[in-house]
Parts: structure tokens; sequence; C-alpha cells
């Protein structure tokens, strides 16, 4: 059962809530996937039984095509937000780290050529996995971390906070005028170019500017 860390490994006193994503706030992956640039944050959902530990063997399906990574820079809440400004948004955040939004490709282009939601392709089981919290004391600058991902030791994913479409703060304040973010929430603030299928073996390595590290394999189910 997943539960909130610190980049220790130490328990966060913090419910488990749901997961908040944000797609296209990276212009290269816009481009990546011949996508249109959004007007406001895209914004989609992830259950709770989604989130799973990153340095655990990564369960992805094998029965529904392939199923890509898409590094993200993850936040964890400690307070509500609900219609908050940026500053107020900026003091609910508890502490920063890395999530997965592994996505059924294959799945995902069939329900958007038929106008459906996205559920099935991104909100299965174990979809988010998610890394240990660094404090956000420790965290100087959100729009200023760097990012990575390495697929069987070459680098697949490098990303910049600083490219980000829509800034961490605007986020926040914009999805708090939507519906309210609850304290152990966690929001995945969209994924740099890279995306490619993963497949049972592959060793991974995720990285946070220094912060956090985690190197894993990938499993199957």
């Amino acid at each position: 059962m997943y539960l909130h860390q610190d980049n220790l490994g130490n328990p966060i006193d913090l419910p488990v809530g749901k997961v908040v994503c944000v797609g296209r706030n990276y212009l290269d992956h816009i481009d990546e996937m011949r996508s249109a640039v959004p007007d406001e944050p895209l914004l989609f959902m992830k259950p709770k039984a989604a989130l799973c530990d990153m340095s655990q063997p990564l369960v992805i399906p094998l029965d529904k095509g392939e199923c890509q990574n898409e590094l993200e820079v993850a936040v964890l809440l400690k307070h509500p937000l609900c219609k908050a400004d940026q500053e107020e948004a900026i003091k609910a955040i508890w502490g920063v780290g890395l999530a997965l939004d592994f996505t059924l490709r294959e799945l995902q282009r069939d329900l958007k050529e038929k106008g459906l939601p996205w559920e099935r392709c991104k909100s299965f089981d174990f979809s988010c996995p998610v890394s240990g919290f660094v404090p956000a004391s420790q965290i100087a600058d959100l729009q200023d971390l760097t990012f990575s991902l390495t697929v069987n030791g070459q680098q697949r994913q490098s990303g910049h906070t600083a490219l980000m479409l829509h800034k961490v703060a605007d986020l926040l304040s914009h999805m708090s005028q939507v519906f309210t973010l609850d304290a152990g929430d966690i929001i995945i603030t969209g994924t740099p170019k890279g995306v490619e299928a993963l497949k049972p073996g592959d060793e991974l390595t995720a990285a946070l500017d220094g912060h956090v590290s985690v190197s894993t394999t990938v499993a199957g189910k």
C-alpha cells in the first residue's frame, strides 16, 4: 500500500489523496506528440490506487499495447487549496519529488479519435509511481529544477522547470479555482520530450537536480 515518504524514506503524516495531472506543459513534448498548445492548463486526474513507490519494481500492463514513460516533477500538498492565489498555493506545498505518468499510448490515440476521456489509458492501478519528497524548505526555486530519466543507461528524458508553459504556483492556483485540492494530494506538472515504450526488465533511474535519485526496474502483469 502506498504511503507518502520524504527523500530519506521517512513517512510523511499526510493522507493519500488524488493525483492531479497537467498535460502539454512543455513545448518540446507538445511538438513530439504533434499536439496543439492549450489555451489554459490541460487537467486530468488519477485515483489514489494509481500511486505506488517508484523505488519498487514498476508494474505495467502487458496486454494493452505500449506503456510509455512520462517523467514529471511532483508536488505534495500539506494544506487544502480552494480559490487560492499564487502565494497561498506556494505556502501549501509540503515538498517536491518525481513521478512517472504511465500512459497506454495506443489506447490513448484510440480514445482521442473517438472523443472519449483518457482515464482508461492514464488512471489504471500503479500508473503513477512516485519518489520520496524533498521538503519545500530545501528547494530554493521551483522554476529552477532539472530532472532526468535514464533507461538501460541511456538518457531518455531531460527537463528544466523554467521551460514549463504554466508555472507551479500558477497551476496550483488555477486548479483551486476549478476544484478543491486537499492535503495529501499530489500534483504532477507535465513531461518533457522523450516518451517511449517501456518493457519488462528495463532499468530506470529518475533524478531531480541533486535532491532525489531513484533506481528501479520494470515488471509486467
